[in-house]
């Protein structure tokens, strides 16, 4: 499997923030999003087997905890596999997945943690609106929000799809949007919306692997 790094931190990100967990970094992404953070994952820096990712990740036991990332994962096709080993030794198990590839076949042990593109990500037209009949009341949507437009046309896709019934993240891009100005925005609607925060960047800044 082409990975891009696999390392042991806080999550920053999702109802799971502040946890210690291990991430799996998959390399590889079908889509190009203006605001990417990660774009290093984009070039593979190592490959390994499935059983070698499981060996790999023991030290950091007892935690159980596992976020598997990119780029973009649903790309590996041995993704399947690494999802039915992880299971089998009781991981708990959240996929981060940018909404482009149909996660019909993902098991429902797995948390998808689904990223709709905004139109400032550019990327908003790959979408596949599908995959909202393939999501369960434990999966989590998350917007990456840059100005007023962008979270009005969030707002709208939110009430178009139903999509309260499901956890909602909106997250700034920092570069872009402050804070102070979504938390305000997301106050007006009244709706149970999630500001996320992104906890692991308020800690290490931008440094990889944290």
């Amino acid at each position: 499997m082409k990975l891009s790094e696999i390392f042991y931190s806080i999550q920053g990100e999702s109802t799971f923030a502040g946890l210690p967990c291990i991430f799996i970094r998959f390399s590889g992404c079908n889509l190009s999003c203006s605001y990417c953070d990660t774009k290093y994952a984009y070039e593979q820096n190592f490959e390994l087997s499935v059983e070698k990712i499981l060996d790999k990740i023991k030290k950091y036991s007892p935690v159980k905890l596992v976020e598997i990332t990119g780029g973009e994962p649903l790309l590996q096709k041995e993704i399947y596999s690494l999802f039915e080993k992880l299971h089998s030794k009781n991981y708990q198990i959240l996929l981060e997945t940018n909404g482009a590839i149909f996660v019909n076949k993902i098991p429902k042990y797995v948390k998808k943690i689904m990223d709709i593109k905004t139109p400032t990500s550019k990327m908003s037209d790959k979408m596949k609106w599908e995959n909202l009949n393939f999501l369960t009341e434990n999966d989590e949507i998350k917007f990456v929000l840059s100005d007023k437009n962008d979270f009005d046309w969030a707002i709208k896709k939110i009430r178009k799809y139903d999509l309260q019934k499901y956890k909602i993240l909106f997250s700034p891009n920092k570069s872009k949007l402050n804070e102070k100005s979504l938390a305000e925005w997301i106050l007006k609607t009244k709706m149970p919306i999630r500001l996320q925060m992104q906890l692991h960047k308020i800690i290490w800044k931008n440094k990889k692997g944290v």
